[in-house]
């Protein structure tokens, strides 16, 4: 681990590839899973602001899991999530006609029609924050549907966090970012000699 500031870092997230293969896993992130992907108490807002303004551009399944359970649900642990459809997908995800998924929310900006993309949580996967009181856990989330993603990242010799590098900035700034090229760097010069 190392540590930036108030955020402890997992060095998988230095050492470990990945850049999405959309093209082969068909986003599949968006789909599978036990739980929606996780939303901020800050983030909360932007998800019932941006729901009309995005709900033409979802499936009937999604639009009615949200009417019927909310734009987001809350675990038994207390943290929120996107709704799911049917315990499966996330309410807010659509497909194209070769099954592949995109975010609803993410196509509403593209378009122009609201200012927010998506909850960080997408945004930085396959990293995961853990908030704890005095300081933020940064760790890598291996999940073998990502594995075209990580032999892809492989093959471009692409680690996480510069695949990461514009979500990462948002979560954390550009100082931090900054700061955690410097500790890379530095690891990658240790672990050669």
């Amino acid at each position: 681990m190392f540590q930036i500031g108030k955020t402890l870092v997992s060095e998988e997230v230095i050492e470990n590839d990945f850049v999405c293969n959309i093209s082969a896993c068909k986003g599949e992130c968006c789909v599978a899973g036990e739980a929606g992907a996780p939303v901020l108490d800050e983030e909360i807002k932007k998800l019932n602001e941006v729901y009309p303004k995005i709900k033409h551009l979802l499936r009937s399944e999604g639009i009615k899991a949200i009417e019927e359970q909310g734009t987001y649900t809350t675990s038994k642990f207390g943290e929120h999530e996107t709704t799911l459809v049917n315990n499966k997908e996330c309410a807010f995800v659509t497909f194209d006609e070769k099954g592949v998924t995109s975010c609803g929310i993410e196509q509403a900006y593209n378009l122009g029609l609201v200012d927010w993309k998506k909850p960080i949580s997408c945004h930085l996967y396959p990293v995961r924050v853990q908030e704890y009181e005095e300081f933020s856990a940064v760790n890598y989330h291996h999940w073998e549907i990502c594995d075209d993603a990580c032999s892809l990242g492989k093959e471009l010799q692409v680690p996480v966090y510069k695949f990461l590098k514009n979500a990462l900035i948002l979560k954390f700034g550009e100082n931090w970012y900054m700061e955690l090229e410097k500790v890379a760097e530095e690891w990658k010069k240790q672990k050669k000699s």
